[in-house]
């Protein structure tokens, strides 16, 4: 049995206290730095030891003002982006769309082996380019009486969503709460190296499929290897509503393509950054809404709850944002990186890439937001790959991958252990089974990481 652990806010807050006395222990230093090509960029060989400025434990109360302060804009887009998805989700569009699905699989046994791997890539599409995350909790109670009338188990039931979403989120194309954050706070163009990042996405994308489809395949032919037996609950299919896929909502899925097609033609010709990528979302949600015929009440209530459900990933950024500005006052960023940077000294590039995807892999166990620890660590780790020699795009890379793999399995994630309790598996059981597909997802990560070292892919 997994004890409650301690919520994302609490543990932010030990780290905060945290630095606050690593402000009185450490010796304080700085780099010198210089703009170039708009990057504020550290110039190796010029650490020096500075005036030690302690931080007083008054900053406990003030540093999350000012980090709410400092990370205005990208708080700001998250709400805006969370409210705009709160709008499209109230057209039901998505709801209808998989149901229709999954009505048409029903018609004849064949359809699943191409139903199954068409609805793992939708989901993927949605973690890759949208960050669903939480989302999936609302499909699990489609896909789980799905797995059963099809005869397969529950483990299938979740993984269609829960894995295809969380391969996507983990090589992300366009995720505006992992990589749009990351890569601004690292001073690179908004989702800038999509085209290495398309073949990430395909790469972890077939692994999931490969992986889901060999185990339906195993409990077809051999049902006495299923991990658990399929739960005969009548209240599956009674908490499913219908809903009927209409020219409306079917005009909405397509307007949502259109969206991203202009997400990355805008991005990629015309430098578009949170401003108008949050206004497009915004666009999409409100004509989504026009559309299925949602009145202005109805839609500002929708927008405000989709925005109310990024306040945790608002309030983590600014706190993770407070502790950085701590560390900053307290002059020992500069320190702990060139500590680090001298640990590391020596290491073949792909060595140090490696040792950054395993910190943000152990980093996500303890701070499973994607947000805030894209926060709290890219401050740290964009002026790291300077310092070492790699591009900054590797060392957003090596965050993607260990925040989004992990996520699969981690006990301290509300969606992991949310989806497995609607599901009744025990936390062991799906250990046991998404083991071994995390090692093959994080052996490829660790390739697909390496080779823009030496090929220039991004």
């Amino acid at each position: 049995m997994i004890k409650k652990l301690p919520d994302t806010l609490v543990i932010t807050s030990f780290i905060l206290l945290f630095f606050i006395g690593l402000t009185w222990v450490i010796s304080a230093g700085e780099y010198q730095r210089e703009v170039i090509d708009g990057r504020n960029i550290l110039i190796p060989d010029t650490y020096h030891l500075v005036e030690a400025q302690p931080q007083s434990i008054t900053s406990f109360f003030t540093a999350p003002i000012e980090g709410f302060i400092a990370a205005a804009e990208i708080i700001a887009f998250i709400f805006i982006v969370g409210g705009a998805f709160g709008m499209i989700t109230s057209t039901e569009a998505i709801d209808a769309g998989l149901q229709k699905l999954v009505a048409w699989s029903n018609k004849k046994s064949t359809y699943k082996k191409i139903m199954i791997p068409f609805l793992i890539v939708c989901f993927s599409l949605a973690g890759a380019t949208f960050g669903m995350s939480e989302e999936v909790l609302i499909f699990i109670l489609i896909t789980l009486p799905m797995a059963k009338a099809l005869k397969l188990d529950p483990i299938v039931g979740i993984a269609i969503p829960f894995v295809g979403a969380g391969v996507g989120f983990a090589g992300a194309i366009s995720n505006p709460f992992t990589i749009g954050i990351a890569q601004g706070i690292a001073e690179i163009p908004l989702f800038s190296g999509w085209e290495y990042r398309i073949v990430i996405w395909s790469i972890f994308t077939l692994i999931g499929v490969m992986y889901i489809m060999y185990y339906v395949s195993q409990i077809e032919k051999y049902p006495h290897k299923s991990l658990i037996a399929s739960k005969d609950e009548k209240g599956d299919k009674s908490a499913i509503k219908t809903v009927d896929f209409n020219f409306k909502r079917k005009a909405v899925l397509f307007l949502f393509l259109l969206g991203i097609i202009a997400l990355v033609i805008g991005v990629a010709q015309y430098q578009w950054y949170m401003v108008e990528i949050g206004a497009l979302f915004f666009v999409i949600g409100f004509l989504g809404c026009i559309i299925c015929g949602i009145n202005a009440n109805t839609m500002s209530d929708h927008f405000i709850k989709g925005a109310k459900e990024m306040m945790t990933a608002a309030m983590v950024i600014a706190s993770c944002k407070g502790i950085l500005i701590v560390a900053t006052e307290g002059k020992i960023i500069d320190t702990v990186l060139f500590s680090i940077s001298n640990l590391m000294n020596g290491l073949p590039d792909f060595a140090a890439a490696e040792a950054m995807f395993l910190f943000q892999s152990a980093l996500n166990t303890v701070l499973p937001s994607g947000s805030g620890q894209a926060a709290l660590t890219m401050p740290i780790t964009a002026p790291l790959s300077d310092l070492l020699g790699i591009s900054r795009q590797v060392a957003v890379l090596a965050f993607q991958f260990g925040d989004g793999l992990t996520n699969l399995v981690i006990p301290t994630s509300g969606v992991t252990m949310g989806v497995l309790s609607i599901a009744k598996i025990p936390y062991e059981i799906w250990l046991k089974w998404m083991l071994p597909l995390l090692g093959i997802l994080m052996i490829a990560a660790g390739i697909l990481l390496v080779l823009p070292l030496y090929f220039h892919l991004i």
